[in-house]
């Protein structure tokens, strides 16, 4: 009877596909909101807590570093251990969404936004 729109059917179907998507990237994105790593310096004198979106949310620093000869010292182990955290955030990032687009039957160079 209606034999013009079968394609209307795919086309149901890619729009419902992409809305579950859209749902699994919101669930991830606030995920990797919560989610909190840890980066170091200065064997472990300074640790930095980051959320995977790179939102620094503590530094822990060893009191024996903290001389005020030192300031320089201190602060380069600071933006080192906050680096750090960011840079595994980020990492840890691209491994959850090269998942999903795996989860997703997407080819394994498909760039999800992020």
């Amino acid at each position: 009877m209606l034999k013009g729109l079968g394609g209307l059917g795919d086309m149901a179907n890619m729009m419902k596909a992409a809305q579950q998507m859209q749902g699994k990237m919101a669930e991830l994105q606030e995920e990797m909101a919560r989610t909190v790593v840890i980066g170091e310096a200065g064997a472990g004198l300074v640790k930095a807590r980051a959320t995977c979106k790179g939102e620094v949310t503590g530094l822990d620093i060893d009191p024996s570093i903290l001389v005020a000869s030192e300031k320089e010292v201190v602060e380069d182990l600071i933006l080192a251990a906050i680096k750090d955290a960011q840079n595994k955030g980020q990492a840890r990032n691209m491994v959850e969404m090269q998942k999903m687009t795996q989860a997703l039957g997407l080819p394994a160079d498909f760039k999800l936004p992020i």
